[in-house]
């Protein structure tokens, strides 16, 4: 019964070691074209954080769609921002100042429980950009 206890005590104190961090750049160019997130879809675990890197100056990351119940965040210009996830479902954000020429990204955190309520929220988010009118449909057709 002690071994148990002592390897119940183990795994515990390392579950927050299991979380990741991932990143997530912000740039003028990449390989999705102009004003992206790269990656611009990412699949991560809950518990996992994010860091958004202001590889390139003038970009934020701000959240747009997000789950009931997540805390949102709004970076600050050119600065790095870090963002742990810590509610399961589909994200989507944005690129404050670029957000028209559709600087957007999406998280699928574990499951994706409210995609259906989010690729209806999502007209109103695409409503904004003036290029790149079909990305964030392409991004959510990947999850």
């Amino acid at each position: 019964m002690k071994k148990l206890a002592t390897l119940l005590t183990v795994f515990l104190l390392t579950l927050p070691a299991i979380a990741e961090e991932h990143v997530v750049k912000m740039l003028n160019s990449g390989k999705d074209g102009m004003m992206v997130f790269e990656p611009g879809v990412l699949s991560i675990n809950k518990g996992d954080t994010v860091k958004f890197e202001a590889t390139d100056m003038a970009h934020n990351s701000a959240s747009t769609l997000i789950p009931a119940g997540a805390k949102p965040w709004m970076g600050r210009m050119s600065q790095d921002i870090s963002v742990t996830f810590d509610t399961e479902g589909v994200y989507v954000y944005e690129c404050t100042p670029h957000k028209m020429m559709a600087m957007i990204g999406v998280i699928k955190v574990g499951n994706a429980t409210n995609l259906d309520d989010i690729k209806q929220k999502s007209a109103s988010v695409k409503s904004a950009f003036v290029m790149n009118n079909d990305r964030l449909d392409k991004y959510l057709a990947e999850m």
